[in-house]
């Protein structure tokens, strides 16, 4: 009976992957088809790699996804350990309960909705210093680096109470300040969890539409705004090329992420 249990827990498992991960599957093979056919495969190419790395404007945007993604991720990761040691040495478990709480409103908060009170914020804003040109690169920055800081917290709070509260007391026993004592003692030990915060925050605002949709401007466009909009006319091929590497790189980042996870795990046993 446990056999067939665990046989048929195999294949619901199997078939799920396939669900998820076929069409993934069918385009990363058609990026190197020869032809700009999508249901025949005519040969083996890096054509479309070739013409994607030759095209202007999707280079432009992805270069913009980068500094944006890179920017955002770093501002993030600063703000959100900052914020996750002050909420560690609170005295006051209720005060620490409310704000840990707030902090989380994001997470739970669907994107659509994010986006649109931003845009209303930053429209606001623009009509106070009377600018038309307000949306771009520093509305996208904010907005990126608001959603990015709740995951930098919960992926920080963890390591900080795994931490050895007498360790950074005894740095300022042996004549520490509290900045030394941090940079000398306390961030070594959060340093995995900062690690994988700044490495989620990248992959999320990479990754991000829907927010980035309703806070961009046409000056600084990021890449997945830019494939919207030319879903509204003919897909062209290369952007299955586009995808494929965004896919691996994305992949690669995870593997990093769990890679690190699993290590900290066993330095921790």
């Amino acid at each position: 009976m446990n056999k067939e249990r665990n046989i048929a827990g195999k294949i619901y498992i199997a078939v799920i992957f396939v669900i998820l991960y076929a069409p993934i599957a069918v385009m990363i093979f058609f990026s190197f088809n020869s032809s700009n056919s999508m249901s025949e495969f005519s040969g083996f190419s890096f054509r479309w790699y070739n013409e994607l790395f030759h095209n202007k404007d999707a280079g432009q945007a992805l270069l913009n996804s980068l500094i944006l993604a890179v920017s955002s991720s770093i501002i993030s990761t600063v703000l959100g350990t900052a914020a996750a040691l002050g909420i560690h040495s609170m005295r006051s478990k209720r005060i620490k309960k409310v704000i840990m709480n707030v902090t989380n409103l994001p997470l739970m908060n669907p994107d659509i909705v994010t986006g649109v009170s931003m845009m209303l914020l930053f429209a606001f804003v623009a009509g106070l210093l009377h600018s038309l040109h307000m949306f771009g690169f520093w509305t996208l920055l904010i907005a990126h680096v608001t959603f990015n800081m709740p995951y930098v917290i919960l992926n920080v709070m963890p390591k900080l109470k795994q931490m050895d509260k007498s360790l950074p007391e005894a740095a300022m026993d042996l004549g520490c300040t509290p900045f030394k004592a941090f940079t000398k003692v306390e961030f070594f030990e959060i340093l995995p969890g900062i690690a994988s915060g700044l490495l989620m925050a990248f992959t999320l605002s990479l990754d991000d539409f829907v927010i980035s949709y309703f806070v961009t401007g046409e000056s600084f466009q990021t890449l997945p705004v830019f494939i919207y909009s030319m879903t509204k006319k003919r897909v062209v091929p290369y952007i299955n090329a586009l995808f494929a590497i965004i896919f691996v790189v994305i992949f690669i980042l995870l593997l990093v992420r769990n890679f690190m996870s699993k290590e900290n795990k066993h330095a921790a046993k």
